[in-house]
């Protein structure tokens, strides 16, 4: 478990003593201060991860000590400590930067939890920042983000490969970025001066396929008003990219073949033999391995496609690139949108990091873009994600912001077993907005 430099500010000996020996018993750094004024001398001298803070003390009380940390040193987390009747003034309190409050008498393991859990905030908050600062070399991936190993394989790979002019095939799960890479694997190769043309082969129907790869003549045929060049051709000098090769039909797949055997090919209707010179980089979601074995695929084309092999990791397999990428498409979509939102609330960062992602990267970008989109606060809320019920986000268009949300405040309840206060600080509500919506939504326990 990672560690934290704590300062707890409180004028009560037993409980600066016992937050001390619960803290340092987990292994983290602990220093305490008897009042306001000495825990400000404090963090003059130090630098502190995290602040436990009394509320009510005698001179500069806990409000008073969040403004001027704040001001001084704004990433430093500030957990208020306070009794029951203060809650009012805790949540004031985190409406004006705290990061959490906890309510007196303590249990240690929740305590230990929070800690835990602002300890891992922290961590994707500076690897965002990261992120920001990285942005010159981010750009030679075409926005291909991630810190996570498997992404690291994959720009090494990208960066070994690029300079070859080696066809590459690469495979993945829908919404993975095979996109990217093959346009990343184009940007840093010596052709990356040449076109970079797509042949999206699952969306060209069958019998226009010849003429969208060779091209055309004249009078080839009834609509060949004029001579179109094909996109074999457009690509001389660059990049072709057979985005879903796996879709091409059997036909199809042997007029490929001999074409990136030989670099010649005609147009339909032509009779002049046209030499071209182009990278080939094909993607494909389908298991062609088993295509072959059902005859849907050609063993020989795959291995004239399959000379380097890169495997795109799923979104499930590199959680630890989900703050990074939700940050990236938070920023792009502000600037779109001009909305104005500061970052993505704690529990909202939660519930991405623990939904599954069918879709992979492209789902979450669509999460992102939706509560860019419905999110009325500074901050993306839970509220705003289409993901609170853990279901995939390609639900029905049926399926309200109303309903996802009933689902969601129904889920939390039941989780917590309707404590209600526990249950509208994880909404991020307090309880008589959450009574009001347990009235309108007509949520009962059974």
């Amino acid at each position: 478990m990672s560690t934290a430099k704590i300062l707890i500010v409180d004028d009560e000996l037993i409980m600066r003593e016992s937050l001390a020996g619960w803290l340092q018993r987990d292994g983290h750094s602990v220093d305490t201060a008897a009042s306001g004024e000495e825990g400000l001398e404090k963090l003059q001298d130090s630098r502190f991860d995290i602040m436990l803070v009394d509320i009510k003390m005698e001179g500069i009380s806990g409000l008073d000590v969040l403004q001027q940390v704040k001001e001084s040193d704004p990433d430093v987390a500030v957990v208020m400590i306070t009794a029951y009747g203060s809650i009012p003034t805790a949540i004031e309190a985190m409406k004006n930067g705290a990061y959490d409050y906890m309510l007196k008498p303590f249990d240690p393991n929740e305590l230990g939890v929070l800690i835990e859990k602002i300890i891992r905030h922290q961590e994707q908050e500076r690897e965002m920042l990261f992120l920001r600062e990285d942005h010159k070399e981010r750009t030679r991936f075409e926005s291909m983000i991630g810190q996570s190993k498997p992404m690291q394989d994959i720009f090494d790979l990208i960066c070994d490969v690029a300079p070859m002019d080696s066809t590459v095939l690469i495979t993945g799960e829908t919404g993975t970025g095979k996109g990217l890479a093959a346009k990343a694997i184009h940007t840093n190769s010596p052709r990356c001066n040449g076109p970079f043309v797509t042949v999206n082969c699952g969306a060209i129907p069958e019998h226009l396929m010849e003429t969208e790869l060779f091209g055309h003549q004249k009078g080839a045929f009834t609509d060949a008003k004029e001579t179109k060049k094909g996109r074999l051709e457009l690509a001389h000098g660059g990049t072709i990219f057979l985005d879903e090769v796996g879709e091409i039909g059997m036909r199809m797949q042997i007029d490929l073949l001999r074409v990136l055997e030989d670099r010649v090919f005609y147009r339909v209707g032509g009779t002049q033999p046209l030499e071209v010179d182009f990278r080939v980089i094909a993607a494909t979601n389908r298991d062609l391995a088993a295509a072959i074995k059902e005859g849907r695929f050609r063993e020989d084309l795959f291995y004239r496609l399959n000379v380097v092999s890169i495997i795109m990791p799923s979104l499930n397999q590199r959680k630890e690139d989900i703050p990074l990428l939700a940050d990236h498409f938070l920023q792009r979509f502000i600037q779109e949108t001009n909305k104005s939102i500061d970052k993505i609330d704690r529990e909202a960062m939660d519930e991405l990091m623990l939904y599954d992602w069918p879709g992979n990267v492209r789902e979450l970008e669509n999460a992102i873009e939706r509560a860019v989109v419905v999110g009325k606060e500074r901050q993306i809320l839970p509220e705003d994600l289409p993901i609170l019920c853990h279901e995939p986000l390609q639900t029905p268009r049926s399926n309200s912001l109303k309903e996802v949300e009933k689902a969601h405040i129904r889920r939390i309840l039941t989780e917590n077993d309707w404590n209600i206060a526990r249950s509208a600080k994880i909404l991020g509500i307090d309880r008589s907005t959450l009574y009001s919506k347990i009235k309108r939504y007509d949520i009962s326990k059974n």
